[in-house]
């Protein structure tokens, strides 16, 4: 089984409708909040969309160098439900295809994906440069379901050669050394750095069912109110 259906089948069945992420971006004043069935849908668009557009099996490199978003969550749990091996930009050349942000210079895999990260989910203002993709405006007419055509074994790379069961077993010893239970809300304004950030910030959260809010750029000013109206529990910052 993929990492993703570990972490996302059970809350689906559950509490589908509950939030999953709340993400601010204190530059540009958003707030967005995906529930569980909203995440599990980007995650299934970007799978099907990485099988249809190239191919990747369980095992293939996929290069992700994106901030802290809930794009990035998308991709990621996307990625690891159709078992790709997600590292970072310095492997890029051996990745079937990289997903960066919209001003990067490109990549050395064998494709490059551009992620908007519009607040609203709109894809890029003008044409992807030759050679790139837009992801948000190509994966979004995926389907909304992924049903793996290869399984996805536990011993499966996932990040950074960490298998899908030893990372699924690291995220829930990283939520007890954190604090981070079920029910709990939890700040963050770390960096989603591959692996720890990703592991601390966004894996052990949803691995034992609490609910991440994530602040990119943040303001010092605004980090009080945003616990308040969040009503968050535990403090990763």
């Amino acid at each position: 089984m993929s990492l993703t259906e570990h972490l996302l089948r059970p809350l689906l069945s559950t509490s589908a409708a509950r939030p999953l992420i709340t993400h601010y971006d204190d530059a540009v004043g958003s707030r967005i909040e995906l529930s569980v069935a909203t995440l599990a849908n980007w995650a299934a668009k970007t799978a099907n969309w990485l099988v249809e557009e190239f191919d990747v099996e369980p095992g293939d490199d996929v290069a992700v160098a994106l901030p802290a978003h809930w794009q990035t969550a998308g991709v990621l749990l996307g990625a690891w439900w159709c078992g790709a091996h997600v590292v970072g930009a310095d492997d890029a050349d051996s990745a079937a295809v990289a997903f960066v942000g919209p001003d990067a210079d490109g990549s050395t895999a064998r494709a490059t994906a551009l992620v908007a990260l519009d607040p609203l989910g709109r894809g890029l203002t003008g044409p992807a440069p030759d050679g790139a993709f837009d992801y948000l405006n190509e994966a979004r007419v995926c389907g909304d379901d992924f049903s793996p055509l290869t399984p996805v074994d536990g011993d499966t790379p996932a990040l950074l050669g960490t298998s899908v069961d030893d990372l699924l077993a690291r995220a829930r010893e990283r939520a007890a050394v954190l604090g981070v239970a079920e029910g709990d809300r939890v700040y963050s304004t770390r960096d989603w750095t591959l692996p720890d950030g990703v592991v601390d910030a966004v894996l052990a959260p949803i691995a034992v069912g609490a609910h991440v809010v994530q602040v990119t750029n943040p303001d010092p000013a605004r980090a009080q109110a945003h616990r308040d109206a969040e009503r968050t529990t535990v403090d990763l910052a």
